[in-house]
């Protein structure tokens, strides 16, 4: 035999050997519930012998691809047991029923595998290890994200996310299931975000984003977006009582008052009332109530009808200067005017609606519309402007908000033997109609002394998006491309003559991500993507349509990794890149343009499941920010934050007991352009204990645990105080929560 025979018929052989081993390898489908039949989404299913992975779609149903005889098949959900599903010849014959058992969350259950919003998933069980006690609090549960209270607690938090000082929002697109939050064209400036109208009790959990990557977020996606989801449906109802210092009341109730066939509904309400650590009471109340039916037709269709409606009213010490303190003028908790403070409410109805158009198609269908009101009066310069009535402004709009959005969605489309293609497109639009946006000098919240502002916004933002996921082999691509139109108009009501300009711009948002799976343990990623600056129709107007919307360029390059079952670990390098940062200051009513800034930045995170009953996570991250159009040494971004760090443990079902210990660090950080001026650090430790007794569980909760003095939110102002005959600029500050001790009881039944 010459050596040409021996090579065909060896070719031959190989060929053969293929051609079996191609007809044995099959798709292997079926369908994932719980222990009560209940469908389950997004549990995770990897073949551990060919590396193919996959999840449950909306219906609970799966399909893996390239699976053979012996193949070991892992299902893994947050809550339940991995369950390991050994391929035998018949279950290519029928759809595979699986059952997973329900168990305490637990690092063991998490699977790394490629899903462009993995570390939600991980993050997820720091969520239900250490339940949150307000609903702005879960944004800490975002890596790198802080956040600090600055006006009496009724006003929306100021947000620290990748270098940016994103105020109350601008820079952060954040939902509740899908519902915007972020209020364009605010009174009190752009992206304004209030989550008081979420009762933290009914959040489920949270998906969230760093980064300008995802087809499906437009307006305010900058530095990430952050969606809270709610529970559709409770297991049994729930009441709390909670008493501590400072005068502090609060009250929640759960209530389940439907459990019929395919029908859940419930009811929560939450009273919070209190007066604060400051001299002069914050007379603090908020009032929430939330109503939430669900229907789930398994397989055919999902309907989830959500009303809510939240009012809060509250007395503020507002920022005060360092000198007033250092010249014993006022105590850290005291006020130079303590007259400031405001009122607001919202009123929300939801629908969420999925149809099932086959085995693996959906339409999604979302439509919210929102009734909301807000009035804030603040001091920030004291007798700056007006050295006899002193500088108190009002900030007051009216708003109607109503949007929808229709996705269609096909998964599981095989393109060859071992490559699965996905794809979504959706159209929606969003209107914002806000009447009497105003801005005034007042004198004691009575007296309107001038109108600095005055007018209506009619804001209205329509968007579609095609999303694109294919999976072949350990690589996923994940192509998407996002269309926004934006029209603008404003109406000037302090012109004698009809004032009324409009804009209207375009903008297109392509995005790239890339991701390999080593194995089911180890994801490495790259992302990249062309998103916009978010920006203000009184902005736009008045600049007669220039810089609209300022293109942003991001890139992340990252790992998350499991080394072993109860240890998570990931890293990323990331970019972002602005072609001009502006932001439009309600309380002045002027526009602060900031030139193009670059921002670099690291990210360092861990979780270790130490026991059972024992969590560990630290998640730590560093931050270059600079504008890119200023000399070295007057180029910083005021109050960008440069490095923080946030950990804690958890204690679980030990004895009946549960609890958390947690920190967060801010370090110093320039909060002018110089650096002159620096705004301090802080590192603030909390701690929240529990213990179970049958159906009662009594807590104790404490904040600022080693009664640390702190600055919880810092400016670099220039103020003039009553006494004085010349303005300082420097460090006004809202003082931290001192130790802080509360009680809690609860009851289920």
């Amino acid at each position: 035999m010459n050596s040409s025979s021996r090579v065909f018929k060896l070719f031959n052989l190989i060929l053969f050997f293929s051609i079996i081993t191609s007809a044995s390898a099959q798709s292997l489908k079926g369908k994932v519930t719980d222990n009560n039949g209940v469908a389950l989404e997004n549990v995770g299913i990897f073949n551990q012998t060919s590396g193919q992975h996959s999840h449950t779609n909306l219906s609970g149903s799966f399909s893996l691809p390239s699976t053979q005889v012996n193949d070991s098949v892992y299902f893994s959900n947050l809550g339940f047991k991995t369950f390991v599903l050994v391929v035998e010849p018949k279950h290519f014959n029928e759809n595979v029923q699986i059952a997973l058992e329900e168990s305490s969350i637990n690092l063991d259950q998490v699977e790394v595998i490629s899903k462009v919003d993995a570390m939600s998933r991980i993050v997820n069980i720091d969520i239900q290890n250490d339940p949150v006690k307000s609903s702005q609090e879960i944004l800490r549960k975002v890596p790198g994200l802080l956040i600090g209270q600055h006006a009496g607690g009724g006003k929306a938090e100021q947000i620290f996310l990748r270098g940016f000082d994103i105020d109350h929002g601008t820079d952060v697109a954040i939902s509740v299931d899908g519902m915007p939050v972020n209020m364009v064209s605010h009174a009190h400036g752009q992206g304004y975000a209030d989550l008081h109208f979420v009762i933290p009790e009914t959040i489920n959990n949270i998906n969230f984003g760093k980064g300008l990557y995802y087809a499906d977020q437009g307006n305010f996606n900058t530095a990430g977006y952050v969606d809270l989801s709610l529970k559709k449906s409770i297991d049994e109802s729930m009441v709390s009582y909670e008493a501590g210092q400072f005068n502090t009341n609060r009250f929640v109730g759960l209530f389940k008052v439907l459990e019929e066939g395919k029908s859940d509904a419930y009811l929560a309400s939450e009273i919070y009332l209190t007066d604060g650590p400051f001299d002069s009471p914050q007379n603090f109340n908020r009032i929430n109530v939330l109503g939430r039916y669900n229907y789930r037709d398994i397989g055919k269709e999902e309907l989830t009808l959500t009303a809510s409606h939240f009012q809060s009213k509250w007395d503020a010490s507002g920022q005060i200067p360092q000198r007033a303190v250092d010249q014993n003028l006022i105590g850290r908790f005291g006020a130079i005017d303590d007259t400031e403070g405001g009122q607001t409410s919202r009123t929300n109805v939801m629908l969420n609606h999925t149809k099932f158009l086959g085995e693996d198609q959906f339409l999604k269908t979302r439509a919210f519309i929102s009734k909301y009101d807000f009035e804030l009066f603040s001091n920030f310069t004291f007798f700056l402007e007006d050295p006899v009535n002193g500088d108190q402004i009002r900030q007051y709009e009216d708003r109607t908000i109503m949007g929808a959005e229709t996705v269609f969605e096909q998964i599981n489309i095989t393109v060859r033997e071992d490559d699965i293609f996905t794809y979504s497109a959706g159209v929606g639009f969003r209107n914002d109609n806000v009447d009497d946006v105003t801005l005034e000098h007042t004198l004691n919240r009575k007296t309107v002394l001038e109108q600095y502002a005055f007018g209506d916004v009619d804001e209205t933002n329509m968007y579609g998006f095609v999303d694109a996921e294919y999976k072949t082999g350990n690589w996923t691509f994940n192509p998407s491309v996002r269309l926004d139109y934006f029209n603008f108009d404003y109406e000037n009501k302090l012109s004698e003559l009809y004032d009324n300009k409009s804009e209207s711009k375009a903008k297109v948002s392509p995005k790239l991500n890339t991701l390999y799976s080593v194995n089911r343990n180890w994801q490495l990623f790259l992302k990249t993507g062309l998103g916009f600056h978010s920006n203000d129709t009184r902005v736009v107007t008045a600049n007669e349509g220039r810089d609209v919307l300022p293109n942003a360029y991001g890139v992340d390059l990252g790992t998350i990794i499991k080394p072993t079952d109860k240890l998570v670990l990931n890293a990323t390098l990331w970019g972002l890149l602005l072609d001009q940062e502006f932001v439009y200051v309600g309380d002045a009513g002027i526009v602060e343009p900031s030139g193009k800034t670059r921002r670099l930045g690291l990210e360092l995170g861990g979780r270790y499941q130490v026991l059972n009953w024992l969590y560990l996570y630290s998640d730590v991250n560093y931050t270059y920010a600079r504008s890119t159009e200023e000399t070295s040494g007057e180029d910083y971004i005021p109050l960008a934050p440069d490095f923080t760090a946030v950990g804690g443990l958890s204690i679980t079902d030990l004895d009946n007991f549960s609890g958390n210990l947690n920190y967060r660090y801010l370090g110093d950080r320039a909060a002018n352009e110089d650096n002159s001026i620096v705004a301090e650090g802080y590192f603030v430790t909390d701690l929240n204990l529990n213990y179970n007794i049958k159906n009662w569980t009594v807590g104790v909760i404490v904040e600022n645990l080693f009664d640390t003095e702190w600055n919880e939110t810092q400016f670099a102002t220039e103020s003039r105080l009553f006494n004085e005959t010349a303005s300082v600029e420097e460090i006004h500050f809202t003082p931290g929560t001192p130790f802080y001790l509360r009680g809690k009881v609860s009851v289920r039944f």
